[in-house]
């Protein structure tokens, strides 16, 4: 249906459907990364690796942590706050911390390939892998939306 024939009601539960179809396809990578993360230390490796991949090693948990709590958020603020008539309200703030765990997600990526890199072979190659991992991230998931909406000129939603 085009876009202006729906109501506002069927809008909104499009637009809920839609943000739970992207959750259901990040969430399983955050996962499996948080759960890859979480068996590391208790890997014969990790005796080997220096206080700096420790540190960064804790980081990367943590960001990929925050990364869940911001993509499961909006799951249980929809529970929460079920048959309250707030879905208006329940979308834009599961959009926000959808996006905000996105970054967080592409912050422990680009730390887990770094950390991964300068484990195997040092920061040299570490550091050019992540740079490359990184910007594209960067461009495919926020570059080119972004650059697509100012063409649009499409500053709303």
């Amino acid at each position: 249906m085009p876009e202006g024939k729906e109501s506002k009601g069927e809008r909104l539960d499009r637009e809920l459907g839609e943000l739970l179809q992207e959750l259901r396809v990040a969430l399983p990578g955050v996962q499996v990364l948080f759960a890859f993360l979480l068996t590391v230390p208790f890997s014969q490796g990790f005796a080997r690796m220096t206080a700096f991949q420790r540190g960064l090693y804790f980081a990367i948990l943590l960001s990929t942590a925050v990364t869940s709590v911001m993509l499961i958020a909006p799951t249980a603020y929809h529970r929460l706050r079920w048959r309250d008539y707030d879905k208006e309200h329940m979308l834009l703030t599961a959009n926000r911390l959808s996006i905000a765990g996105t970054v967080f997600l592409a912050l422990s990526i680009g730390g887990a390939v770094y950390l991964i890199g300068d484990f195997m072979f040092g920061a040299g190659v570490a550091s050019i892998t992540a740079a490359a991992v990184t910007a594209l991230l960067a461009w495919f998931w926020f570059g080119l939306p972004l650059v697509r909406k100012l063409r649009d000129g499409s500053g709303r939603g």
